[in-house]
């Protein structure tokens, strides 16, 4: 692979997501449903992100971790109608991408942090805002050794938070493939 396709590879790969969340989105003007939510990246994404996608650049195999998002597994737990739906791919070499799309939330922030289930933890990749109710990696986010091995056990999580909750109102503990 020439030098300047190796560049744009994962630029391109991070614009294929948002456009596809983007579209996703956009196909309800009533706005999503739950259900909707747990489809869309099965039905949308599976293209981009499989679970195990092989023409990637170098030929680096992707693990994908698509989670739902509650308040149930904030810490403590929050009662909100918030949701939302996260699709975060880590590949072997620690490079992070993907996006988080929620519903019911006016969401200030979003967030990777590493802390197990039940714990709170430090924020490791803030997410930027890209579209109502959109959040994306940014792109080059990497993780570092550490934070690899806490992926690999489960120990890393999402959250989106809110004015009316700024520790968090929905999180998700992300899950390797």
């Amino acid at each position: 692979m020439n030098t300047l396709s190796s560049k744009l590879a994962p630029a391109l790969l991070s614009a294929l997501t948002v456009m596809a969340a983007a579209g996703c989105a956009s196909t309800s003007s009533t706005g999503m449903h739950d259900e909707r939510m747990q489809g869309m990246y099965g039905d949308h994404m599976q293209g981009t992100y499989g679970d195990n996608v092989h023409g990637m650049p170098g030929g680096m195999m992707m693990g994908r971790s698509s989670v739902r998002l509650d308040g149930s597994h904030e810490v403590p737990p929050v009662n909100s109608a918030a949701i939302g739906r996260s699709t975060i791919t880590v590949s072997a070499d620690k490079a992070v991408r993907g996006s988080i799309m929620t519903q019911g939330i006016d969401a200030t922030a979003a967030h990777i942090h590493e802390g197990a289930a039940g714990v709170n933890g430090p924020v490791i990749i803030p997410l930027a805002k890209n579209a109502d109710n959109a959040w994306a990696v940014p792109a080059g986010a990497l993780l570092t050794d550490a934070q690899y091995a806490s992926y690999m056990s489960g120990n890393l999580y999402v959250n989106v938070h809110s004015a009316a909750h700024p520790g968090g109102e929905i999180r998700a503990q992300l899950a390797p493939k």
